[in-house]
């Protein structure tokens, strides 16, 4: 459960595209279970949920996108985590403005608020300014931006590279494409895009792709299952709830 956080870097889109927004609107949440499994028993662990909603300002096409994971509360006395991740999106080009995190990991805790200007390609922390590649992403803003990308334009074994800002840092990582896929959940059988991401070494996770992730087939490109390996036992995420959807759930 430790670095809970890297959850959210799950799903990414290659620097140098524009993209507009066409696979999610204001109103959606959606939320998933998180399992743990050491020994073959799973244990649920914890949730995790997003969020999008129309972000307070003039601009009305600046979404806002949360993106919080909590643990089971039973289990806090082992390692309790309070993460809430956000992001502001010019919905126009799927550009961050804004970021903020705000983790409770255990003993650890971290505040960063960065301010990202897409013109001069920088992003600026309390630490200072740093420079940026054209159409970097923020955490959060990655897995909304990868929602709309064209699958069909890549064949198995495809790799998609992407920048991404987080921390003090650049990453160059990749999202590879594996293929079609059908995957059984509580909700029924999805017709499925099964993707492995790029992890970066933590804590918890071994890094490499170790990470697969399934999104829906269909104008949503939901997430609905993400497995990955960690340095102890491994991890499960399904999809529980969801509403508002921008086009209906294609279940067979």
């Amino acid at each position: 459960m430790k670095k809970f956080g890297c959850l959210w870097m799950l799903l990414w889109m290659a620097p140098g595209l524009r993209a507009q927004n066409f696979s999610f609107q204001p109103g959606e949440k959606i939320i998933f279970t998180v399992y743990y499994t050491v020994a073959g028993i799973y244990f649920n662990a914890g949730t995790a949920s997003f969020s999008v909603n129309r972000a307070n300002t003039s601009n009305a096409n600046i979404y806002h996108l949360v993106g919080v994971g909590s643990t089971n509360s039973k289990y806090d006395w082992i390692f309790k985590v309070r993460d809430r991740y956000e992001s502001y999106l010019n919905t126009d080009n799927m550009q961050p403005v804004k970021f903020v995190r705000n983790v409770s990991e255990g003993k650890y805790r971290k505040y960063e608020e960065v301010i990202f200007n897409q013109h001069n390609n920088t992003a600026t922390t309390k630490k200072g300014t740093y420079n940026v590649p054209e159409n970097v992403q923020d955490v959060i803003s990655s897995v909304y931006l990868a929602r709309n990308l064209d699958y069909s334009k890549y064949k198995p074994g495809d790799k998609i590279t992407f920048s991404m800002f987080f921390g003090s840092n650049v990453y160059s990582m990749y999202i590879k494409y594996v293929g079609k896929e059908t995957v059984s959940t509580n909700y029924g059988k999805f017709q499925t895009i099964k993707l492995q991401p790029l992890l970066l070494k933590g804590n918890a996770f071994k890094g490499g792709e170790d990470m697969t992730v399934w999104v829906t087939d269909d104008s949503n490109h939901l997430p609905v299952r993400i497995q990955s390996k960690l340095t102890v036992g491994s991890i499960k995420v399904d999809l529980s709830q969801y509403e508002n959807l921008k086009y209906p759930l294609v279940i067979n």
